[in-house]
């Protein structure tokens, strides 16, 4: 029989053994990385290469960053979701999964987010964003366009047009204009107008000028369609049929002379068939002191 005191120093042995053991899983943190192996089905690992990674001191414990402790899925119960799952085979709700990235995501260009017109419509942030990759496409000036594009069809085909932004090409990206996570402007413009936009490039449009063009200092988009258009320099109608559309009689008139037009004289060559830029070049204004029509 074994005696009474070795039974005991037996069991003081186990336990002790047993929170050593305890002490040392709280230690390591989450379990996320026994199960979600480099090799698993749904590669997760990338995420290490990249900023979120190295959130909490990087490792499995970088995951509760953004799904939470998550305990009950965890080493007693992996059937049970995360608390923050962006799927695919658990799905948080909108407010859960939108409010893991905005716990750090609050300032800056995400600072207008809540009331903007994509989280109006029940956007969240991973339909357009991927944590999980060494580089973000969203966040690629060649890539970032293909995630706009995918729900603003009438701007893709527009920028299939003979004359657009090379976007494209990838010089220039939707988010040189816009900022997808908010604005206090119209179409969530980074500028506090259009103009202003516009002119963060087109420096050389910007006035004061000695002869202003009036639609000029008013709103870009009164002649040009920034996102493409079949007529040249993003115009939104061909010449002379633009500027016809607010100079219906002024100087040169809209019609030939003669049968069927005015009463008297010749058609005017310098109209019919024509384009008023081809005299009236400096159309969006003029610093030269004989410039009043825009001519020079």
């Amino acid at each position: 029989m074994v005696p009474m005191n070795t039974r005991w120093i037996r069991a003081v042995v186990v336990a002790c053994s047993t929170l050593l053991a305890v002490l040392a899983w709280a230690d390591e943190g989450p379990g996320c990385l026994d199960c979600h192996t480099a090799d698993a089905d749904i590669p997760v690992h990338d995420v290490f290469s990249s900023v979120h990674g190295n959130l909490l001191g990087g490792g499995a414990a970088a995951c509760t960053a953004c799904h939470g402790a998550s305990e009950a899925h965890d080493r007693r119960g992996r059937r049970n979701p995360p608390d923050v799952s962006f799927g695919p085979t658990w799905l948080s709700d909108l407010e859960a999964r939108n409010g893991a990235c905005q716990d750090c995501h609050t300032a800056d260009k995400q600072l207008l987010w809540l009331g903007s017109e994509h989280e109006q419509e029940n956007l969240a942030c991973a339909d357009c964003h991927t944590s999980h990759t060494r580089h973000d496409p969203a966040m690629s000036t060649e890539l970032a366009g293909d995630q706009c594009l995918t729900c603003h069809s009438r701007q893709r085909a527009q920028m299939k047009l003979p004359s657009r932004h090379p976007i494209a090409e990838g010089k220039t990206a939707c988010t040189d204009c816009h900022n997808p996570h908010g604005s206090a402007t119209e179409a969530d413009l980074h500028q506090v107008t259009l103009n202003e936009n516009c002119y963060s490039c087109h420096q050389e449009m910007r006035g004061p000028l000695l002869w202003e063009h009036e639609p000029v200092t008013e709103d870009c988009s009164t002649c040009h369609n920034p996102h493409g258009s079949v007529n040249d320099r993003l115009l939104t109608s061909r010449g002379p049929a633009l500027c016809q559309q607010c100079h219906s009689a002024a100087f040169h008139p809209s019609l030939p002379y003669g049968a069927e037009g005015l009463p008297g004289g010749g058609s005017n060559r310098n109209l019919v068939g024509k384009n008023c830029l081809n005299c009236h070049s400096q159309v969006h204004g003029s610093n030269h002191p004989s410039g009043a029509r825009l001519t020079r």
